[in-house]
């Protein structure tokens, strides 16, 4: 059993690792009776926290927004992993938040416990940052893309495709994901009736949310080969498919996520999926692999243009 205060922070760090919490699941977790997570709550709420309540025999609890931010309970890890976190903001893709991240971190440092502050300080020494020359998104727009997922709310916003061309687009979206380099929206596209992927610098503005939705069965249970498949061939006019001598574990490494989609056949093969703007410049890339391939699926002249190529290099040698 936990004393009142112990209880207290306890009942607090539950609050804040999920969205909603059924009074009777609150009490099982803290070994007490419902009557007690109750008067709990209200030893929160007169302690500044606001905590909502649902009436009713199924009802719960949820941890609001309130005027001012309240303490955060962190553990170890999720303290380590906030510091990285700030520390790389400083020098990220996210524009806007430089300085703000800089001022939060020296908070956070500030009251780390002892026994932590070698593991960030270790990190923050071995670790140097350069510019990355990408496209930065504003933070607002992540933070409000982020906040339409978790509450499943619509989102509509101006968007300019690769040509420039910008359209207006109604969506549900499902999740941000970040390759490193640039950030991208996977959601379903209304006016489309399908599952799309935007990239969140070509958003203009910070995208309002509308109403909210039930959400739908996600594209495929792995997202991030999902968003890999898609931006690494989709965007471009020619697309191939390869077979390759190389583990796919092995060609992952010599492949970013936005330029192929590395697919495993066995242990000894793997499939890739990639595209160009231009068929000259496919015969360079693929010899850069290193390894065997099979053309699968070309698009008309590849095999031809592979042919010439080779002709030449053989020639060269000859």
């Amino acid at each position: 059993m936990y004393g009142t205060s112990e209880r207290l922070l306890r009942l607090l760090s539950l609050l804040q690792a999920r969205r909603d919490w059924p009074g009777a699941d609150l009490a099982s977790r803290l070994e007490v009776d419902v009557r007690t997570i109750r008067r709990d709550v209200e030893r929160l709420r007169s302690l500044g926290y606001p905590v909502h309540a649902t009436p009713g025999v199924t009802g719960g609890y949820r941890l609001g927004a309130g005027a001012a931010l309240p303490p955060l309970l962190l553990d170890d890890d999720e303290a380590v992993a906030v510091a990285v976190g700030l520390r790389t903001a400083a020098n990220g893709t996210v524009s806007g938040i430089e300085e703000t991240s800089v001022r939060a971190l020296a908070k956070l440092e500030q009251v780390l416990p002892a026994r932590l502050r070698p593991r960030v300080g270790a990190l923050g020494a071995a670790t140097v940052s350069l510019p990355g020359g990408g496209p930065t998104v504003d933070a607002s727009v992540l933070t409000a893309i982020a906040a339409a997922c978790r509450d499943h709310e619509r989102l509509r916003f101006p968007y300019a495709d690769h040509a420039g061309t910008e359209t207006e687009r109604s969506v549900e979206p499902l999740r941000l994901v970040h390759t490193g380099r640039r950030w991208y929206l996977v959601a379903y596209d209304l006016d489309r009736a399908g599952w799309r992927t935007f990239r969140v610098d070509r958003i203009a503005g910070v995208p309002a949310p509308s109403f909210r939705f039930k959400p739908r069965e996600p594209p495929a249970e792995d997202l991030a080969a999902y968003v890999s498949r898609q931006i690494s061939s989709a965007p471009y006019p020619h697309q191939l498919v390869l077979r390759v001598a190389a583990p796919a574990s092995v060609l992952a490494g010599r492949v970013p996520p936005t330029t192929g989609a590395v697919e495993p056949i066995d242990e000894h093969s793997c499939r890739v999926r990639t595209g160009a703007n231009t068929l000259d410049t496919v015969p360079y890339y693929l010899a850069q692999w290193g390894y065997d391939f099979v053309v699968e699926e070309a698009p008309p002249g590849l095999v031809e243009r592979l042919r010439e190529v080779a002709e030449r290099f053989a020639r060269a040698v000859g």
